[in-house]
């Protein structure tokens, strides 16, 4: 057995778990690990960032887009607290994570050596799991452990510091195979029970989210639902658990959804949530769901039991895995002449017949913008978001077909539409991958176009510029009536800036301009910005400044 330095051990327990990319900025206190990088850079790279939360961000994006643990690498102190946001991203949003970080060494610590902090206090509150490794035989039992804690029960992120000593130090040391994904599997007599509420509900509704999901079980959610007619609705930025375009679904629960969706949730008297945790954001703080005892019967499905009962109370509290699950529920339950057929199909209907938008306010019409792009992009094209009122567009007017196809912070985090998107191009080169972002949103995280044209990829970025923070303007506006304050943008031509990186830059400001604009995009092999100056009255679907102040009086 030959010895090797923790950098090397490090990178080769990484690759064992099947990492083939690593985000992040280099630092001083790994450079045994980049060193290692470079030995086997044909098995696994380094994707260099700008800024350690837009690394942090690629890491959550790269997962969300692949279904594996993301990893991000960052340098102590001040890197790790720049990447902490992409970590409480990570932890709301059920993201498998691996945050790796190099630490000061050993012999310099509890003394506030530069640039030191204590990772488990710091955190802790957004992590599954925070340890350092301060003996190198063991970095395979430890790289283990966290890829097995992050992807099993409810994925998550995970913390990892790395002393830069450490990492220099030599030793023989066995590797190990990589961790396993565990699936626990729905007791058997759980759907005797699930029959006899679905045989005895007049209104119910499955409602899908979680990051667990597989083809095969979104598959059989697709069948049992299309079988026995019941309508589906998604949680919050959890769309691709389903097919928008699918009979029985009836719209995505969150801020922005459209009102009879908020009328059916209230008054259904069955919920069947499997991988959703029912939050808040989804339940819109609760006010569709009561906590902690919903008014509705609650069938309740996660793969991790210290989340059941946690918040809402279930009638049916079933830990398993949402695949396992839903391919069960599809083999042993069919309901005989359910009531509900014709409710299903007038739901349905008007989720469809509500994407269609009268003229929105500002000179570039953004539902017809959207109309256009739910028509011409592929089924598999993901699109990503950061927050605010402009991911409405995304969220509520698209149309979303495939797995894997929405990328969005459950948190509510700015700045995460374009890291998410390059993460997004770099995990599936072939796909048509489109980041929605607003002005003050991409600026927080602008600056990994960078990334995008070091790597060759080629998202298509559109900033939906209404200069202003618009959902606290929104907010202001409602609280306090023309008292603007702290909430309008002097912005750049964000063309030009796109254009100083080596990407396209495009300004439209109109909405005719738009269509040649995209396809333009679609047939260059750049990263493409779009400005789309929707002017300062333009505030999402059917929301104006202007419109708020009529309702106003």
């Amino acid at each position: 057995m030959q010895k090797r330095t923790g950098g090397q051990i490090l990178i080769d327990a990484l690759i064992a778990n099947k990492t083939d990319k690593i985000f992040g900025v280099p630092g001083e206190s790994f450079l045994e690990a980049l060193d290692a990088v470079y030995q086997q850079q044909n098995k696994i790279s380094f994707i260099t960032c700008r800024q350690e939360g837009g690394a942090a961000y690629m890491a959550d994006g790269y997962a969300n887009a692949t279904g594996k643990v993301g990893v991000c690498f960052v340098t102590r102190g001040p890197g790790v607290a720049n990447a902490s946001i992409g970590l409480h991203t990570a932890f709301q949003g059920s993201t498998p994570m691996l945050l790796l970080i190099g630490q000061v060494p050993r012999h310099q610590m509890e003394r506030e050596a530069f640039q030191e902090i204590n990772y488990k206090e710091m955190l802790g509150p957004m992590t599954k799991w925070v340890a350092q490794v301060d003996q190198v035989e063991r970095l395979p039992e430890f790289i283990n452990r966290a890829f097995s804690v992050a992807m099993n029960g409810r994925p998550g992120p995970v913390a990892l510091a790395l002393p830069e000593d450490m990492l220099r130090d030599a030793a023989e040391v066995l590797d190990l195979p990589g961790a396993v994904k565990t699936r626990s599997a729905p007791p058997v007599d759980v759907f005797d029970q699930m029959q006899t509420m679905l045989d005895r509900a007049k209104s119910p509704l499955i409602v899908l989210g979680g990051s667990n999901w597989q083809e095969s079980g979104r598959q059989a959610i697709h069948d049992f639902a299309a079988r026995n007619h019941i309508p589906v609705a998604t949680g919050f930025r959890r769309q691709d658990t389903f097919d928008n375009t699918h009979p029985c679904y009836i719209g995505n629960l969150g801020f922005g959804s459209f009102a009879q969706l908020l009328d059916y949730v209230t008054r259904c008297d069955l919920i069947i949530a499997i991988g959703s945790r029912l939050a808040d954001a989804t339940v819109r703080k609760y006010t569709l769901v009561k906590a902690p005892k919903p008014d509705q019967k609650l069938v309740h499905v996660l793969p991790s039991p210290e989340e059941l009962g946690r918040v809402l109370a279930p009638d049916l509290a079933v830990c398993s895995d949402p695949n396992l699950f839903a391919e069960s529920l599809n083999s042993s339950v069919t309901i005989t002449q359910p009531s509900w057929v014709s409710q299903t199909g007038k739901l349905a209907q008007g989720f469809q017949a509500a994407l269609s938008l009268g003229p929105q306010a500002g000179p570039v019409d953004m539902g017809k913008i959207m109309e256009y792009l739910r028509a011409e992009l592929p089924a598999d094209a993901i699109v990503t978001n950061g927050a605010g009122n402009y991911a409405d567009w995304p969220n509520k007017m698209f149309t979303y077909r495939s797995a894997l196809s929405t990328l969005a912070p459950i948190s509510g985090a700015m700045g995460y539409s374009v890291p998410s998107a390059v993460a997004a191009k770099i995990a599936h080169p072939e796909r048509i991958v489109i980041s929605f972002a607003g002005d003050g949103d991409f600026l927080m995280n602008g600056q990994e176009i960078a990334t995008a044209v070091q790597y060759g990829v080629n998202p298509i970025i559109l900033v939906v510029n209404n200069s202003s923070y618009g959902t606290i303007r929104m907010h202001q506006e409602t609280r306090h009536p023309d008292r603007v304050s702290g909430t309008d943008l002097v912005n750049p031509d964000f063309a030009a800036f796109a254009r100083s990186f080596g990407a396209n830059g495009e300004v439209v400001e109109a909405t005719e301009q738009f269509a040649p604009a995209f396809e333009r995009a679609l047939s260059s092999n750049k990263a493409t910005l779009i400005e789309l100056r929707v002017g300062p009255d333009s505030f999402g679907p059917d929301t104006s400044i202007s419109g708020l102040k009529t309702q106003q009086g």
